[in-house]
C-alpha cells in the first residue's frame, strides 16, 4: 500500500537561494489582523462617550454660594475640609462632567476667580454649583427677606 505523499514526505525542505529564511513573528505577521480604518475605534468611543451639560444656577443658588465662599475665606487659616462639586468643561466635545473636589481650601482669589485648593487643585469659581461640609452644618443662612 502506497500513500498518497509518500514520494516527496522524507525529502529535504526547500530553502531559497534568492529569499532569505522569514522568522516566524514575520510570517505570523502576514496573517494577523489590521485596522483598515486607524482611529475609527478610538472615534466611535470618544463619539459614545457621554458629558453632563452645565446647570444654570439661580440668584438665590449664587448668594449661597458666595456666602459660603465668605465663610471659607474667614477661616482659611483654620483648613477647614470642604467638598465642592464643580463643572469641568469636556476638551472634546460640548457639554462636560461634573467633579467633586474634597480638600482643604488653600486660597480664594476674587480677582482670578479661583479657589486653590490644598491639593493643589484649582476650581473656577463660576464653576462651582454645591459647597458642602461640616462646617456649613451649624450656620444658618438667613435671606434678606426676613
Amino acid at each position: 500500500m502506497t500513500k498518497t505523499y509518500d514520494d516527496i514526505i522524507h525529502l529535504p525542505h526547500h530553502v531559497s537561494a534568492a529569499h532569505p529564511h522569514m522568522a516566524a513573528i514575520d510570517r505570523a505577521a502576514q496573517f494577523s489582523p489590521f485596522a483598515a480604518l486607524t482611529g475609527y475605534d478610538a472615534a466611535i468611543k470618544e463619539t459614545a462617550r457621554l458629558t453632563d451639560e452645565r446647570v444654570e444656577l439661580d440668584e438665590s443658588m449664587k448668594d449661597a454660594l458666595s456666602n459660603k465662599l465668605q465663610i471659607i475665606a474667614d477661616r482659611l487659616k483654620e483648613h477647614p475640609e470642604i467638598a465642592i462639586t464643580y463643572f469641568q468643561p469636556d476638551a472634546k466635545k460640548k457639554g462636560g462632567t461634573y467633579v467633586t473636589a474634597i480638600s482643604a481650601a488653600k486660597k480664594i482669589d476674587e480677582y482670578e476667580r479661583i479657589v486653590v485648593m490644598t491639593d493643589g487643585i484649582v476650581i473656577p469659581i463660576d464653576e462651582i454649583i454645591s459647597i458642602d461640609r461640616q462646617i456649613f452644618e451649624t450656620m444658618v443662612f438667613h435671606s434678606c427677606d426676613e
